[in-house]
């Protein structure tokens, strides 16, 4: 046994990591930005310490890449609509008001640093060209929501 690998009855690092954290994970945006984090931004290695004690070092990193990649290219498959319902989604997990979570992405981009490392350039872009899409669409459908109320109901929002 290498690198304090406990093999755990056959079961591999990417199925635990499926199975443990991922399906626990609501959404696929969601999955692929906790898998972002899982990734050194200083050495492009992933670390997750759980399936690192359990599998070893080697095929935690494997399995982390692998996951990532896989989230990464479902979501640039995914039509427009369905990563605008992937962002609803995940707005709704951070807890945060649509209009400061909107702006702080279009401002911040924090979705760049979700892309994984070994990605061609063009599937980059068209990933990043996408979401920059589904947030004009949700900031649409929020200004939408906001015409939709009546006069009184607005009157908090605008701090009057």
């Amino acid at each position: 046994m290498t690198d304090g690998l406990h093999r755990v009855s056959g079961r591999s690092a990417y199925e635990d990591l499926q199975q443990r954290t991922l399906a626990s994970i609501p959404s696929d945006l969601a999955r692929l930005i906790y898998l972002a984090t899982t990734r050194d931004y200083n050495s492009g290695m992933y670390h997750h310490e759980g399936l690192a004690g359990r599998y070893g070092t080697e095929e935690t990193q494997s399995a982390l890449q692998l996951a990532h990649e896989e989230i990464f290219w479902k979501l640039v498959a995914m039509p427009l609509e369905d990563l605008v319902h992937e962002l609803e989604n995940y707005v709704q997990i951070s807890h945060e008001a649509p209009e400061s979570f909107i702006r702080a992405w279009e401002e911040l981009e924090p979705y760049r640093v979700a892309v994984p490392m070994e990605v061609d350039g063009t599937m980059v872009r068209l990933f990043l060209s996408n979401i920059k899409l589904a947030l004009e669409v949700l900031r649409f459908r929020q200004g939408k929501n906001l015409a939709s109320r009546p006069a009184a109901s607005l009157q908090p929002l605008l701090g009057r």
